[in-house]
């Protein structure tokens, strides 16, 4: 007989990431896990050059000068702010921390699929919540809690539809929630939003102590290799993340580099301009050739080809062209594929492939 892990484990279907290589294609255009559409901040790039030259000496534990950073951006206190091994870390340890054996955690149908390894992990029980019309249903989760429901996720926008819940639907999820219940807001994408009026989750955490905001630095300032996340929360959460992370969980050149992508001039706003602008010439163009678009709020679009068979035939065709995307079977919705805006050559290469004139004759 050879050791068993907890039966939740073997409930649990790995992750897997996007795909990065296509056997026999010599130019790859990778756009199926939401990176950066320019790369790293030319500032970042520096820093992780010059750390490695301290590469031997362990990195601050408490990430204190990148905390200081992250306050001073976002006009919050870094006593409340925890760094994690990407946003990844943060969400395992909470599961970790507030979950566990006889709780429940709730999230909706196609939230983030961390959510539901994580809470396996843990021994949680994870329900999934349907949406409705591609949105978190609200009401709906409510309706799901329990007496052992000690977690709520909810991303906004969210991973991978791309819908955004008004302010208003977050603020009234917390307020029907009881105070034990954690609810954790995970913003990866919030720099992209230009909707008026959008919390990011802050506001909602300095309201009701019983919530996180998670956030990200893999997507928009270009560091997914970097792992790093970080979240902001009442001190007794923080507290507690510091108290089961690890004592060095955040490499010196990923703090270095998240540090430095801070501050670097008008980044953000570049980033920002060209995803808007790609993102509605790519939804003008898809919708034009007869394809559903669901609305977006991030740097990718989730498009619907009608049926498993038309994903599949379209995710060949893009591949063809050396073109990777994500399949969304894994999340349940086979009949999409989510396409990451790239650069404008890239974001182009993917609306000559989806919408040329089929040849006739």
């Amino acid at each position: 007989m050879t050791v068993q892990p907890r039966p939740s484990i073997l409930s649990i279907e790995p992750y897997v990431g996007g795909e990065s290589k296509l056997p026999g294609v010599n130019r790859i255009i990778k756009l199926s896990s939401n990176e950066g559409a320019f790369g790293p901040p030319p500032a970042a790039i520096a820093a992780i050059t010059e750390a490695a030259r301290e590469a031997h000496r362990y990195p601050d534990g408490g990430a204190t000068t990148l905390r200081n950073a992250l306050g001073k951006r976002w006009n919050l206190d870094p006593a409340h702010i925890v760094c994690g091994n990407g946003s990844d870390e943060l969400i395992s340890h909470l599961c970790l921390a507030y979950g566990g054996e006889g709780t429940e955690i709730i999230m909706s149908a196609y939230g983030f699929l961390m959510y539901d390894i994580a809470g396996r992990y843990a021994g949680s029980r994870v329900i999934k919540v349907p949406e409705k019309n591609m949105l978190a249903d609200i009401d709906g989760m409510l309706a799901a809690v329990g007496p052992r429901t000690r977690i709520v996720f909810l991303a906004n926008p969210n991973n991978p539809t791309g819908a955004l819940l008004p302010t208003a639907e977050v603020a009234r999820l917390r307020a029907g929630l009881r105070d034990d219940i954690l609810l954790v807001l995970d913003s990866a994408y919030a720099e992209y939003v230009t909707e008026p009026g959008y919390d990011a989750g802050a506001a909602l955490v300095d309201a009701a102590p019983s919530t996180i905001m998670l956030r990200t630095f893999s997507k928009i300032f270009g560091l997914g290799g970097m792992r790093i996340g970080w979240g902001y929360g009442a001190p007794e959460i923080i507290e507690t993340l510091n108290r089961v992370r690890g004592p060095f969980n955040v490499a010196a050149a990923s703090q270095a580099a998240a540090t430095a992508a801070l501050s670097e001039p008008g980044w953000v706003e570049k980033c920002v301009a060209h995803n808007s602008e790609w993102r509605d010439r790519m939804v003008a163009a898809l919708e034009k050739a007869g394809l559903k678009v669901w609305p977006s709020h991030t740097n990718f679009l989730l498009v619907d080809f009608g049926s498993p068979d038309g994903a599949r035939a379209a995710d060949a065709k893009l591949k063809a062209h050396g073109l990777i995307v994500r399949a969304m079977a894994g999340y349940g919705l086979p009949a999409c594929l989510r396409i990451t805006i790239g650069t404008a050559e890239e974001c182009q290469m993917v609306l000559d492939a989806l919408t040329a004139p089929v040849p006739h004759g």
